[in-house]
């Protein structure tokens, strides 16, 4: 970057940012509703809906009320949902067999969105943690270590399940290495060929996730155990650009940094270096102390919210899945 070299009073820095009109002209980055994406929660049953106590605001659907929020969602113009199911207890297993059920949840869930709104944009989770006893997102070992193959495996039948059901985006948010490439050349293979993969490419073990994992209820089955062996080192940077690269070889469309606020360094580095389309995850951990803080006063709700929205654009996100995608998008169009 080339800095123009003057002085004051010639270059007045305060001068452009004195008046709406030119501090509108010159911003840099701006934030619209074709930028959000809406994770929900969806659990059996009908006409319920359960509320996470550590997400204030952030409530679980059955499949016939999620319909009823997806009509508001599209009304508001919000481009894409992401779909996270609550499994119950008795469909855990080992083997996670469930997660490729072609009338589990989610595959049900996509169908009804899909043909009740062939206009929303579905994504859904690749990962088997919901369905797992052990909360973990793979098959493990005697000792409890991941198989990276066996997992792999069950992996492309989540997905293609997926894309049967009418998924327009899949998203293994597993970590596994080579999933992305087994799950590409299943979906040709069974001629899903427009069927979009979002890689979690650099998706980290952090500590940022615990509400989540309370909404989906793999939080009791991990039973403080962590996923050191497959997520990624908070402390690594370079890593994630071998992990993007990689995904996107193997045939990801677009690649996801999770989470998000505190790693935008790794979502501008993504973005600047690799230059392909790159989204983040305001996670659950992100919403909850936003809300913690905004509950109690200490921080104006559409302020700050907007502004930590607005961070991932400047760090170079193309799009953001975030649970205060709704309020966004009513705010953005109240502003219009």
């Amino acid at each position: 970057m080339n800095i123009i070299t003057s002085a004051f009073p010639q270059r007045r820095m305060r001068r452009m940012r004195k008046h709406e009109f030119s501090r509108r002209l010159m911003s840099e980055n701006q934030l619209s509703v074709n930028d959000l994406i809406y994770p929900m929660f969806i659990l059996e049953g009908e006409q319920r809906t359960e509320k996470v106590a550590s997400m204030p605001g952030i409530e679980r659907y059955s499949i016939d009320l999620l319909l009823k929020e997806a009509a508001e969602l599209v009304d508001l113009g919000i481009p894409l949902i992401a779909l996270f199911p609550v499994t119950p207890a008795d469909k855990k297993s080992l083997m996670a067999e469930e997660a490729y059920n072609p009338n589990g949840l989610v595959q049900r869930a996509v169908r009804e969105l899909k043909q009740a709104f062939p206009q929303l944009g579905v994504m859904t989770d690749v990962a088997l943690d919901p369905f797992t006893t052990h909360g973990q997102d793979g098959i493990i070992d005697d000792t409890g270590y991941i198989l990276n193959d066996i997992t792999t495996d069950i992996l492309v039948k989540q997905a293609l399940s997926h894309a049967e059901a009418g998924a327009d985006i899949v998203a293994p948010s597993d970590m596994m290495d080579g999933r992305i490439g087994a799950i590409r050349e299943a979906l040709e293979a069974a001629g899903h060929v427009n069927t979009q993969i979002m890689a979690y490419s650099a998706k980290y073990s952090s500590n940022y996730y615990g509400p989540f994992r309370d909404a989906v209820g793999s939080a009791g089955n991990l039973k403080g155990g962590n996923k050191h062996s497959y997520q990624m080192d908070p402390a690594n940077s370079d890593e994630a650009l071998h992990e993007v690269a990689l995904d996107i070889q193997e045939g990801a469309d677009m690649v996801m940094v999770k989470p998000g606020m505190p790693y935008l360094d790794i979502v501008h580095r993504v973005k600047t270096e690799l230059a392909v389309p790159t989204f983040a995850y305001q996670v659950s951990g992100e919403y909850a102390m936003h809300m913690a803080a905004i509950q109690n006063g200490w921080l104006a709700e559409k302020a700050i919210v907007m502004e930590s929205l607005l961070c991932f654009k400047r760090a170079g996100a193309d799009g953001i899945l975030t649970y205060f995608a709704k309020r966004a998008a009513q705010w953005l169009k109240e502003d219009k």
